[in-house]
């Protein structure tokens, strides 16, 4: 039982985020599930490629419930979804096949860079999170779909919603923050989608995977981690709109930079 609690308890804190930032959480539930994947015994080999599945598998879930919240809420630019959404889906496979053929310590070194990128960003307040510029705003459809395309590419390569790259662009393109992060947690879905799909395809005749898995996704962990996450998913949005944007950036920054090092250290260690 001490497993399913764990798994639990990664839910619901990776719903009450998906729901705060737009985001999938993936980057939580990554480093987190592989390291109670080899506790389990999973052989490392393996132990990342199933977090990296499970946790797209899990936002496929989470993301309907959060987009939802923040649909409710006038917070999702339903026109832009369509947009980014032909992109994004190409891109999720690519990103999907690009994961599956790397070693697990390259993958870990890509997702822990992606992560301490965007938190630095974040913590001070350059490059994409910087204050845009009043005149700026959304490119074409060629340039929105072209967009989309590296998001979802990016996101599966390493299990995300795709919100720390597109919450930060829709606000440099002047998008209201409350609607950047509701577009954002709406356009999770095709990229979860596609990444889930992904995953299972090119990990269904793995023969070595461990029992109970969908090609790369663990189906015990992903069942206790969705029962929690899409009710906590509600709490993160009811944050989001009360929060002020700085709070939120600073909040999820902090939480990245700790489970990046965590993860890092936890890799090398092992290896």
């Amino acid at each position: 039982m001490m497993w399913e609690i764990a798994y639990l308890c990664l839910g619901a804190f990776t719903g009450v985020l998906a729901g705060l930032m737009g985001v999938g959480g993936g980057m939580i539930m990554v480093p987190i599930l592989t390291t109670l994947l080899q506790q389990q015994g999973v052989d490392a080999t393996h132990s990342l490629h199933l977090a990296l599945g499970t946790s797209m598998a899990t936002i496929l879930v989470t993301s309907i419930s959060s987009l939802y919240a923040h649909h409710r809420r006038q917070g999702v630019i339903w026109p832009l979804v369509g947009q980014l959404t032909p992109g994004i889906i190409v891109g999720a496979f690519i990103g999907t096949r690009i994961a599956v053929s790397l070693p697990a310590r390259v993958l870990t070194l890509f997702f822990t860079a992606m992560v301490v990128f965007v938190a630095i960003q974040m913590l001070t307040g350059t490059g994409a999170s910087a204050r845009p510029r009043p005149g700026r705003e959304l490119p074409g459809v060629a340039g929105i779909v072209l967009v989309g395309t590296g998001i979802g590419a990016v996101s599966t390569l390493v299990a995300i919603g795709g919100g720390i790259m597109t919450v930060p662009f829709l606000s440099w393109c002047n998008v209201r923050i409350q609607n950047a992060i509701g577009t954002s947690a709406a356009v999770g879905f095709p990229i979860a989608l596609g990444g889930t799909l992904g995953y299972v395809i090119n990990g269904w005749h793995v023969s070595t995977l461990p029992a109970n898995t969908l090609g790369f996704v663990y189906v015990p962990a992903w069942s206790w981690m969705v029962l929690a996450s899409v009710f906590s998913a509600r709490i993160g949005v009811a944050l989001a709109h009360r929060l002020s944007a700085r709070t939120v950036k600073r909040i999820f920054a902090v939480i990245l930079i700790a489970i990046a090092v965590k993860l890092l250290l936890s890799s090398f260690w092992t290896g």
